[in-house]
């Protein structure tokens, strides 16, 4: 099983537990907290990623954290625990990954990135946002890129379904429908 697979079921299990009773958001805060934890202490994260360290230590190391965080989600809490213990911790940062993307599909949210050739005016912006959440039947999320290859008009992805209105797009439409004819 690939590291992406278990994390993705990790979360999974999580929401699944969180869902019925807990907020959504405040259980992804906290997971990103404790991810933050890890990551602004290097002596920290190299101990708790490092496999040569027994796992019953991570866990220890991770359950006098989890006792120090006073207001830690319960669902939370064992789950890191559950990760110590299985030397899992590697795993948290595509855990992380893998919540939020289940939390944004179950709020009937989607993330956006369009890249245009120039930077977009508020204006423009709102249109093609509003567009993107006619086209998608969700709320969009939408990030904005200028990648000066484009020649014109823009490129976005919408999850994981792209629309391409680019100028070199529409010219090569055009030559392949010439060379048809």
């Amino acid at each position: 099983m690939t590291n992406r697979t278990a994390a993705a079921r990790y979360a999974r299990a999580l929401f699944d537990v969180s869902v019925q009773d807990r907020d959504l958001r405040q259980v992804e805060s906290h997971l990103a907290g404790f991810l933050a934890l890890i990551d602004g202490h290097e002596t920290l994260r190299r101990v708790l990623l490092n496999p040569a360290i027994p796992a019953p230590r991570k866990r220890a190391i991770v359950t006098d954290l989890v006792s120090h965080v006073t207001d830690i989600l319960p669902p939370v809490a064992k789950l890191l625990i559950l990760l110590a213990e299985r030397d899992r911790l590697v795993l948290l940062p595509d855990i992380l990954n893998s919540y939020r993307s289940r939390l944004m599909d179950h709020l009937g949210v989607v993330q956006a990135t369009v890249t245009t050739a120039q930077p977009l005016s508020p204006e423009r912006t709102a249109g093609i946002e509003r567009s993107l959440t006619q086209a998608s039947g969700r709320q969009v999320l939408m990030t904005t890129e200028v990648d000066t290859a484009l020649l014109g008009g823009l490129v976005a992805r919408l999850g994981s379904t792209v629309y391409d209105a680019s100028v070199a797009r529409n010219l090569e439409r055009i030559r392949h429908t010439l060379l048809e004819r």
